[in-house]
């Protein structure tokens, strides 16, 4: 097998099991959407700047610095495809639950879950296209697929846009009955979307193998450079440790089952794209956590700074 045969293998999803991956994400997002209340965007008015940096690090300055990462390593056109898609995409699924272990804002965690998922609908297709064009052996492939980002428009907001508004609408509803069924759907849909991207490469396990020691050091340069863009434009801003880490966590955890999805639908399964997604959304839960450990134990001094 030739490096650039993973630019046309794809990895095999049959339709059943992409609408049940679909399902799961949807559920994810409906269960983190429990959680949030109108009175959270409330308290962003009264204080926007940890808001406004986080969505800048997100949407500006993640792919930007994606594109440079791109041009300097030169990766396999889907390979670089594929980092486009998870820069492209909004925070991940448990980056609430690694900020608080983490010390962080997790109110402005959930905020920026929230602000970035209905900014994705927009945001994503646009990005993937925009940075995408920019670097010709990927501009090629998005030639080849004809993708319009209209279509991609409307399925995200099918994915992330419908539960979360949903979710919330419940919250409003039954607050106290909202959040107890947050607890336990937020574990359980995780668990379930994680063990189909194992059940995903295990069935493509040989191209995996074939190619995970190459993904692998492109995935952990790509996720520590989110994390220090996050890092860095909060210290930028003056912002307060909470919400450092926050912005940190939120940049560097990115909704990679999203972009698999994306992948599936739009490039049916193309194989560099499907693994590196399929890879981030594992490895993000490893580094996330590791950087929970280590803030979790650094007690955060009281600061005048937002």
């Amino acid at each position: 097998m030739t490096d650039s045969l993973l630019d046309t293998v794809q990895i095999n999803f049959n339709t059943e099991t992409l609408w049940v991956l679909n399902f799961a994400l949807a559920l994810v997002m409906f269960g983190i959407a429990l959680e949030i209340s109108i009175s959270d965007f409330k308290r962003l008015l009264q204080n926007p700047k940890p808001i406004l940096v986080g969505v800048f690090s997100q949407f500006v300055v993640l792919p930007a610095v994606t594109f440079l990462l791109v041009l300097t390593t030169t990766p396999l056109p889907s390979i670089a495809l594929g980092m486009f898609m998870v820069a492209a995409c909004p925070g991940g699924n448990i980056s609430n639950f690694i900020s608080h272990l983490s010390g962080g804002n997790t109110a402005l965690s959930v905020s920026l879950t929230a602000i970035a998922t209905l900014l994705a609908v927009v945001m994503t297709p646009l990005n993937l296209q925009f940075w995408g064009s920019l670097y010709e052996p990927t501009a090629s492939i998005l030639t080849e697929v004809a993708i319009a980002p209209l279509e991609m428009i409307k399925l995200v907001s099918l994915l992330l846009g419908v539960p979360l508004l949903l979710g919330m609408y419940v919250n409003y509803l039954i607050p106290k009955t909202a959040t107890q069924i947050a607890k336990v759907l937020k574990i359980a849909s995780l668990v379930f979307f994680i063990a189909l991207v194992f059940i995903a490469l295990y069935n493509n396990r040989a191209i995996f193998m074939e190619y995970v020691f190459y993904v692998f050091w492109i995935v952990l340069i790509h996720n520590l450079i989110a994390f220090t863009t996050g890092f860095s434009l909060a210290k930028l801003f003056r912002l307060s440790e909470e919400n450092i880490r926050s912005i940190t966590i939120e940049t560097g955890i990115q909704n990679s089952g999203l972009g698999l999805l994306l992948i599936f639908t739009f490039f049916d399964g193309l194989g560099g794209m499907a693994l590196l997604a399929a890879f981030w959304g594992i490895w993000h839960l490893v580094s996330g956590l590791l950087l929970a450990g280590f803030w979790g134990q650094k007690s955060i001094k009281k600061e005048k700074l937002v």
